[in-house]
C-alpha cells in the first residue's frame, strides 16, 4: 500500500504472558506499571475488570487464581515507565460498591478542583460532591445499596522550576556544595587548582659548598593553602595533577671562583637542577633559575627552593623586597 510520506512505524506494546495453575494468584511481571489502569489483564482471552486484580511494583495479583491452562493469562502494557526515574500516575480511577446511605469515600490522594466523581455511570456536578481535603468524597446526597461510585483523579504538575535553555541560567547556588571543585571536572581539566607564590622577605646568609633550603617567608598569594611559610617553606599540594614549578636564586656575595645553583628538591630529595651561574672573582650578584613540571599525588608530594653556593667568601641569598628570590607554582593539568 502505497502512502503519501514517511511510512508509518508501528510498535508492538509489550506483553507478558503467563500459565495459570487454578491456585497460583502472583505473578512476577516484567516492569512496575502505574497502576492497574496502565495494562490490559485478559485470561483466556476475556478481558479482566481491574477491581479482580492488584499491582504492586511488579508483583501482579489476582483475588481469585486463573484457571489451568498454558499462557492463558496475557499482562498488555498500555505504557512503560521510564527506568531509573519516579513515576507519576497522572490520572488515577478508583471503583466503589456503596453501602445503604453512603455519602464519604477515601480515595488516593488528589490536587484539589481536579477530581470527578460519577454515580451509577452520571457524571455529577461540583455541588453534588465536596473534594477539598485530598483523601476523602462527600457526596450531597446519600447513596443507594450497591451504587457504583467512581471518582477520577488527576495529578496537577508544575514547571515553575525549569531551568531555562539560556546562557548563565546555572549558578553555584544552584549545585550542592555551592562550587564546582576540582574532583567533579573531567579528565584533563585543571580547572581553579592550587596556586602559590612565595619570597624570601630579607638577606638570608648561606654556608658555601653546603646545600641550603631558602626561607620563604612571605607569600604574594596562596589559593588552596598548600604552601608554608612558617616552618618548611615547602609547597604540598592536595590535588593531584602535574604542576609547573618555578624557582629563581639571587646570590649576593665577593667570591674567588664563585657559583651558584638553584635547585628543585621534591620530597626532600634532589630532584630538577637551574642553570650555574659562576664568576671567577669580584663582588657579583648571581642568578640562577630553575624551572620544571611535576607530577604531584596530592596527599604526601612536596616541593621546596635550595640552593648551592660554592667558592670562597661570605654570600647570601638576595631579597630586595621579593624580586631576586622565589618560588612559585599552579595546577596546569589533572592527574
Amino acid at each position: 500500500m502505497a502512502f503519501i510520506g514517511n511510512t508509518p512505524i508501528s510498535v508492538a506494546f509489550l506483553t507478558d504472558t503467563f500459565s495459570g495453575n487454578g491456585s497460583t494468584t502472583a505473578f512476577t511481571m516484567t516492569v512496575a506499571p502505574a497502576n492497574t489502569s496502565s495494562i490490559i489483564v485478559a485470561i483466556t482471552g476475556v478481558l479482566q475488570d481491574p477491581s479482580t486484580y492488584s499491582v504492586s511494583g511488579t508483583t501482579l495479583t489476582f483475588s481469585t487464581a486463573p484457571p489451568s491452562g498454558t499462557s492463558n493469562i496475557s499482562v498488555r502494557y498500555l505504557g512503560i515507565p521510564a527506568s531509573g526515574v519516579t513515576t507519576t500516575a497522572y490520572r488515577t480511577v478508583t471503583n466503589f460498591t456503596a453501602t445503604a446511605g453512603q455519602t464519604s469515600f477515601s480515595v488516593p490522594s488528589y490536587t484539589v478542583g481536579y477530581i470527578d466523581v460519577y454515580r451509577n455511570g452520571v457524571r455529577l456536578v461540583s455541588t453534588d460532591f465536596t473534594a477539598t481535603t485530598g483523601t476523602t468524597v462527600v457526596l450531597a446526597n446519600p447513596c443507594t445499596l450497591s451504587d457504583a461510585v467512581v471518582t477520577e483523579s488527576f495529578y496537577v504538575s508544575s514547571v515553575l522550576n525549569a531551568i531555562p535553555a539560556t546562557a548563565g541560567s546555572v549558578s553555584t547556588s544552584y549545585l550542592v556544595d555551592g562550587s564546582v571543585t576540582q574532583v567533579k571536572l573531567g579528565t584533563g581539566v585543571a580547572g581553579n587548582g592550587p596556586a602559590f607564590s612565595a619570597y624570601l622577605g630579607s638577606t638570608q646568609n648561606v654556608t658555601t659548598n653546603t646545600f641550603t633550603k631558602v626561607q620563604l617567608n612571605n607569600e604574594e598569594f596562596d589559593t588552596n593553602n598548600n604552601f608554608d611559610n612558617a616552618t618548611n617553606y615547602r609547597f604540598t599540594p592536595t590535588v593531584a595533577g602535574y604542576y609547573q614549578i618555578n624557582g629563581n636564586i639571587t646570590l649576593n656575595a665577593t667570591l674567588v671562583n664563585g657559583n651558584s645553583l638553584a635547585v628543585i628538591y621534591k620530597n626532600g630529595s634532589r630532584y630538577k637542577d637551574g642553570n650555574l651561574q659562576s664568576a671567577s672573582s669580584g663582588g657579583a650578584l648571581f642568578y640562577s633559575v630553575v624551572s620544571s613540571l611535576i607530577y604531584f599525588n596530592g596527599s604526601t608530594d612536596y616541593v621546596e627552593l635550595w640552593g648551592l653556593v660554592s667558592g670562597t667568601g661570605t654570600p647570601s641569598f638576595g631579597a630586595n623586597s621579593g624580586t631576586q628570590s622565589y618560588f612559585n607554582g599552579c595546577l596546569v593539568r589533572a592527574a
